[in-house]
């Protein structure tokens, strides 16, 4: 478990709301065109930003709270921030749920239809 407790007493209920996919839900997203079709990448072949986090995701929902490492509480300050700054970005006039945005953050286990 990390050092800093306080850390990750501070994150846990932000992540635990943020999160909001099951590991087998975000691992069966991850595994689908659209989850691809989304996010930054370094190249045309590269896996983008968002669907590496998706599976660091799955790692951190497998693993018990006590053996969460320092490099998992980061990843889920990362998360937190990530889900809160892409929600205000809400599109007005675009069907939800088939709009990047929504792949976006079911890509960091977030679905804003749930």
């Amino acid at each position: 478990m990390t050092d800093d407790t306080n850390d990750l007493d501070q994150v846990w209920p932000e992540w635990k709301e943020a999160v909001n996919m099951s590991a087998s839900q975000l691992e069966k997203w991850l595994d689908t065109e659209e989850s691809r079709s989304v996010g930054q990448k370094e190249s045309r072949s590269a896996e983008s930003v968002g669907h590496e986090s998706g599976r660091h995701i799955i790692e951190i929902l497998n693993t018990k709270r006590d053996d969460l490492t320092d490099d998992d509480v980061e990843h889920m300050h990362k998360v937190v921030g990530y889900v809160h700054r892409h929600l205000a970005q809400r599109p007005t006039k675009e069907d939800i749920e088939s709009s990047k945005w929504r792949y976006s953050l079911m890509n960091w286990g977030h679905d804003p239809l749930k």
